[in-house]
């Protein structure tokens, strides 16, 4: 047996066999926040409980219990509150994440690109970014982590991470029924309930059905349009806690999405049917309906902790995951085939991390190794209207990823005011690929119910692997003039491995030593992409001040980042068919830039404004969160005309708007035997690049969203009833885009045509559409326990 089939026999081993073992247990490593007053929070970002204070990181927390006193419905949320973060739903999808922090992540979800934002649940790293955009219910908290990270946590992510923290079962018996009804007929349903099965076993799951009409309509298919069909379930089995030296936890979710694709507006007219851009954005036309839209994703994970002794602790974290996703993605957003994509995504992963966790008095820390087994399958047809009538390109692209890491991270106080912290990480990446690109001529390709065939020989067929490896290190110091104040400085590198671009086409591969033939070897140099790496520096303060009524974190931040990788899609001419002839495609073209940098300052504050104002025991807050970021490409390499060309003056880095501000103004206050929360929360963004090049028609301008809740929370928290209010001045903005039309290579200056338009580049009608955020939604929630 191979070393590498000894770890995966060992990882799917431990998942599998999970539910035969039987341990005494410890309570759950990153055990729930307990906000005060002071914004005192416990977090984990450095795997080990911590106050907010104390942590070398920039980070945000947020507890479960003011997530669902605001309101939130899923984890883009958080972006509005945090500096420098960009969550949300990716173009045509429901439940597909795009995230960015500080200028660093990934936009594109083909197989082949890793996220630049690691999203963890439950300490399980999520590979792919389908089914990462999670449902907030049953959560204990989450935090936004800004910055590198790989000596702490199993998979390196090079921009930061997101961590998802379930609820630990309660010791005693406890179900609870959660409802919530509100505009576009949503309708959302959560159950939890958990049980003892002697002192030390216990065992519960939540489950929960959310629904919500369309904010608008499909007119060509009377489908509602951004509408939300999901069925959500998690389960748990826990042994011990709660004082044992050892911790079992087993835990199984699972998340059906239904709801319907997800159409553009069209922002410019049809420049082939005239068909006139709608009046309300979140109308669509497009008429692609196979397949049939649906995301289905499922995992199992075991959570072992256990305290061998008052010094070292030993932690192992098993999981495996799969999901599977159907989408027709309509980039015209009209009735006519002009430019349709249908296409499957199937994505699993199997991974096993292990710990040894050291607390030696000044000397505490850990070590780690960390290995991922996973696999990314996509198959799309590319069907364009050309003058062959039918032609449709087709593509399989199965790229697997083999990841081993071994990390370290130590800390050590010389006194109680000063400590050092020193860490690094070693990675080995390999990355195979296999793809397949074939033209069908009269109709789609057999994977899609096409009747087509094939047109010539493979445009590509390639198959191929590449190695990886890096050590990146870490460094921080820490200088605490009292418990309450907390001055660092620190440095870390971000890693993330390179690849091949599954929608690349081998025959457009150069002849690189002139010898008149495509060999292998040119083909993979064309489709591959190089490592990008990020030196990070970031100076910070955090305190509690005015004896705990002020909470203030403040963060500079300087980042040089090299070989940025730039996916992306455009029109090209592919040579194919018998005799060969030039046919317009769609292409995958994906760009090692070359540098750029990122400097920047966020502010997070909490401020106890007064307490004891009206009554005895009330309390006024706020919490505000600012950001800045000066993000600047200092050299961008475009392959223009076969010329090598510097565009940096020309481009932009995109879903990094220069501002990002919020602030909750909240009051609290006794009613009775039970209390009253108000809270209202305005957030700011300013002008946001949606591409690496500028587009007028998709860029978004600076917005504001304001949104409000008030809840009533009965003695004991038995039971509460909360209104809220989100985007209540209904602003319209856009998150994302597709865009096909010609502009000019070096500038990104859009090419109008005689009727003063943008000239198509793919397909006749020209593509140019935009997703936009959620309009105002206004909801009841009512939550009982038993």
């Amino acid at each position: 047996m191979t070393a590498r089939q000894s770890l995966r026999a060992f990882a799917l081993a431990s998942v599998a066999w999970s539910g035969f073992v039987a341990i005494p247990a410890f309570a759950q490593d990153g055990a729930a926040p307990t906000p005060d007053e002071t914004g005192d929070i416990v977090v984990t970002a450095r795997r080990r409980e911590e106050t907010l204070v104390s942590v070398p990181i920039a980070v945000s927390a947020f507890s479960g219990a003011a997530l669902e006193r605001g309101g939130a419905i899923d984890i883009t949320e958080l972006a509005n509150v945090t500096p420098n973060t960009t969550l949300e739903a990716s173009r045509g999808t429901n439940s597909t994440l795009t995230a960015f922090i500080r200028g660093v992540g990934q936009q594109d979800p083909v197989s082949g690109f890793e996220q630049g934002v690691g999203i963890y649940l439950d300490d399980v790293y999520l590979n792919r970014p389908q089914g990462a955009l999670l449902d907030i219910y049953d959560v204990e908290r989450i935090e936004v982590l800004r910055g590198p990270q790989g000596t702490l946590y199993g998979r390196n992510t090079i921009g930061g991470a997101v961590k998802y923290v379930t609820k630990m079962l309660p010791q005693d018996f406890a179900l609870r029924v959660k409802g919530t009804y509100g505009s576009y007929d949503q309708a959302d349903g959560i159950v939890s309930v958990s049980a003892p099965l002697g002192d030390i076993i216990r065992v519960g799951g939540a489950f929960a059905r959310l629904s919500r009409g369309g904010f608008g309509k499909n007119l060509t298919t009377g489908e509602d349009n951004y509408n939300k069909d999901i069925w959500a379930g998690r389960a748990t089995f826990e042994m011990g806690g709660y004082g044992e030296p050892v911790l079992m936890r087993i835990t199984g979710d699972y998340t059906k999405d239904k709801s319907n694709a997800r159409g553009g507006h069209r922002l410019i007219p049809g420049q082939l049917s005239g068909a006139p851009v709608l009046s309300d954005v979140f109308d669509t036309r497009g008429g692609l309906r196979d397949p049939r839209q649906e995301v289905e994703s499922y995992g199992l994970s075991m959570n072992i902790t256990a305290e061998l002794s008052d010094m070292f602790t030993l932690k192992s974290i098993s999981a495996w995951r799969k999901d599977n996703s159907a989408s027709p993605i309509d980039f015209d957003a009209l009735p006519a085939v002009d430019v349709d994509v249908p296409a499957f995504y199937r994505n699993e992963q199997l991974s096993q991390e292990v710990q040894l966790q050291v607390d030696a008095g000044p000397l505490k820390g850990m070590v780690g190794f960390y290995y991922l087994d996973a696999s990314a399958d996509t198959q799309f047809d590319t069907r364009i209207f050309t003058t062959l009538a039918g032609l449709t390109a087709f593509t399989q692209a199965d790229v697997d990823t083999e990841t081993y890491a071994v990390f370290g991270d130590f800390t050590y106080d010389f006194s109680p005011q000063f400590s050092v912290s020193a860490g690094g990480r070693y990675t080995w990446d390999e990355r195979r690929a296999d793809i397949l690109r074939q033209n069908y001529l009269g109709g789609g390709s057999p994977v899609f119910g096409g009747a087509g065939l094939p047109f010539g020989a493979p445009s590509t067929d390639f198959r191929g692997s590449a190695k990886y490896k890096k050590f990146t290190p870490r460094f921080s110091v820490s200088y605490k003039p009292t418990p309450d104040h907390n001055l660092y400085a620190s440095y870390s590198k971000g890693f993330k491995g390179g690849g091949f671009d599954p929608r690349g086409v081998g025959t457009n591969a150069p002849d690189l030593n002139g010898d008149g033939v495509r060999q292998d070897s040119e083909v993979a140099a064309f489709l591959a992409f190089r490592p990008e790496e990020v030196d990070s520096y970031e100076v910070g303060y955090k305190g509690n001040l005015m004896d705990g009524a002020l909470y203030v974190a403040i963060a500079g931040f300087y980042a040089d980042y090299k070989d940025v990788q730039i996916p992306g899609s455009v029109a090209c001419t592919v040579i194919g068919g018998t005799p060969p002839r030039p046919i317009p495609s769609f292409c995958g073209v994906v760009s090692n830039a070359g540098k750029a940098r990122f400097k920047g300052l966020e502010f997070e504050s909490n401020a106890r404004l007064g307490r004891d104002i009206a009554t005895s025991g009330d309390r006024l807050n706020l919490q505000t969160a600012i950001g800045y970021i000066d993000a600047e490409y200092r050299e961008y390499i475009a392959n223009i005309n076969s010329v090598p060309t510097d565009v940096a003056a020309f481009r932009k880095v995109q879903n990094t708007p220069k501002w990002t501000a919020s602030g909750t103004l909240s009051y609290q206050t006794p009613v009775g035997e039970g209390s009253l929360y108000v809270g209202s929360t305005l957030s700011w963004r300013s002008k946001t690049y949606q591409f690496e090049i500028p587009n007028p028609y998709i860029d978004q301008k600076g917005y504001a969203l304001w949104d409000a809740s008030i809840v009533y929370t009965a003695p004991n928290d038995r039971w509460s009833l909360g209104v809220h209010g989100k985007n209540i001045l209904d602003k319209e903005y856009k998150t994302s885009g597709y865009t096909f039309v010609a502009a000019n290579p070096v500038t990104g200056a859009i090419i109008n045509n005689a009727a003063g338009y943008p000239t198509p580049s793919l397909g006749r009608e020209g593509t140019l559409t935009a997703f936009y955020g959620n309009p105002r939604q206004v909801f009841v929630t009512g939550t009982v326990k038993f």
